[in-house]
């Protein structure tokens, strides 16, 4: 006797991407459950301002996530704290997830996990993390009001860190470890004209120390390779690494094969290699991260869940 699922798909994942997919997945009267562990918006909750989502112009980062999931919940999707620990296919074509709470079967999945902040790779970056070194300029920017602080990177991400780091900060000092930016134009200009931002160009953080607190922080020239060490007040410093995003997909390690970029590979219609499993947003190889993006992501995936379970018999 077969038991009919309590959901028709599940999306792994609340940001802009996932709740894109439940509101299609929704209005396409699926029955969608989003599992998120944090807030609702995933990275872009983090994001003090967010101008570029359009007709929605300055608006915070936690207020578009909220949006998000309001709009999807009043379609009809559900939402639920859980932080999933594993994912795995069955036989039947199903899928399984266990997560902190329980398990649910569902005939689909929608994996929109998102991505992480690639750390920096220099020495001590570890044993001062939240000591001194950040990934997060919105989340801690008030921990360096008055400070002198670093941002480590040259796209359009470190240039929001740095302008909105300016706002508190004593100065601000950008570490590119090549002699061009990687940001738009309107973002580097943006930059380059505010009094309190520098730029050292060429230039690459290799270690940080200090007992405790950073004290020392150890540069290298990128033409020469020369490494010089400046002490600093201990207390006084910190140092943003904005260096890009790496794809969570740690929950489908051994199931799907990975692109370069550490990104899950799908085709136009967002499906995976696997029947029934679906990938959309940041978590995708793709070559803009971007909130929209990401929601466009979703609404394909949602739409293509639907499309999926209807020709495979499996809606009830």
């Amino acid at each position: 006797m077969s038991i009919t699922p309590e959901f028709d798909v599940a999306i792994i994942g609340g940001g802009a991407a996932g709740y894109s997919a439940a509101l299609y997945a929704s209005r396409a009267s699926l029955r969608a459950v989003v599992l998120e562990q944090g807030m609702p918006g995933g990275q872009i909750a983090t994001t003090a301002d967010v101008d570029n989502y359009p007709a929605i112009p300055m608006i915070s980062g936690a207020e578009l996530g909220d949006k998000f999931q309001k709009h999807a919940e009043s379609a009809g999707a559900i939402t639920r704290t859980a932080s999933v620990g594993a994912l795995e296919p069955k036989e039947d074509g199903s899928f399984l997830i266990k997560t902190n709470s329980d398990e649910l079967e569902v005939p689909a999945v929608i994996l929109a996990m998102g991505a992480s902040p690639r750390p920096g790779g220099f020495e001590g970056e570890d044993a001062f993390r939240g000591r001194g070194i950040s990934y997060c300029a919105t989340c801690d920017a008030m921990f360096y009001r008055g400070k002198d602080v670093y941002v480590i990177g040259g796209g359009n991400t470190a240039c929001e860190d740095a302008l909105y780091l300016a706002r508190v900060a004593n100065s601000v000092t950008m570490v590119l470890r090549r002699d061009v930016f990687r940001a738009t134009r309107n973002l580097v200009e943006r930059v380059l004209a505010h009094d309190k931002i520098k730029v050292r160009y060429l230039t690459s953080i290799v270690s940080v120390g200090g007992e405790g607190l950073i004290s020392e922080i150890s540069f290298k020239n990128n033409t020469d390779d020369v490494v010089s060490t400046e002490q600093v007040e201990p207390g006084s410093t910190g140092i943003f690494v904005a260096t890009g995003y790496l794809p969570k997909t740690d929950l489908v390690e051994g199931l799907l094969e990975l692109a370069p970029d550490g990104g899950i590979t799908t085709n136009d219609a967002m499906a995976t290699s696997i029947p029934g499993l679906f990938a959309a947003g940041d978590i995708r190889s793709k070559r803009l991260r971007q909130v929209i993006t990401a929601a466009a992501d979703g609404a394909i995936a949602g739409s293509s869940a639907y499309t999926y379970l209807e020709e495979s018999g499996q809606l009830s």
